[in-house]
């Protein structure tokens, strides 16, 4: 079992959106990308909570499990004003990402081929 993607939350978004599914693997993409800047370039707890909330979401939404996991971790940490060892956190974050990317990047081509 892939650890890092709950299939079964991509195939149901799959038959859902149909053609829509490219755009959605790519809009989640974008975002991500942005988000990772938002962790990146935070500029004090507050932004970092509300960047890591919202990947959470995108992330959950998507299937990608352990990266919401993960966000939601440095979430709780903020909100606890504990941010020891909060960029080891945010660089998992990153790893988990690049996992996950590369992921959508080959569905998307997927089902490109299709």
């Amino acid at each position: 079992m892939d650890m890092h993607i709950d299939h079964k939350v991509l195939s149901d978004l799959q038959e859902v959106m149909e053609g829509g599914y490219r755009q959605l693997l790519e809009t989640f993409l974008d975002d991500s990308e942005r988000r990772l800047s938002q962790l990146h370039g935070a500029r004090n707890a507050a932004e970092l909570g509300m960047a890591a909330h919202s990947f959470k979401g995108s992330s959950s939404n998507m299937g990608a499990v352990s990266l919401a996991a993960l966000c939601q971790q440095l979430e709780e940490r903020v909100r606890q004003s504990s941010l020891y060892g909060i960029e080891d956190l945010v660089t998992r974050i990153d790893q988990e990402y690049r996992e996950v990317q590369c992921f959508y990047r080959s569905e998307c081509e997927r089902v490109s081929a299709t």
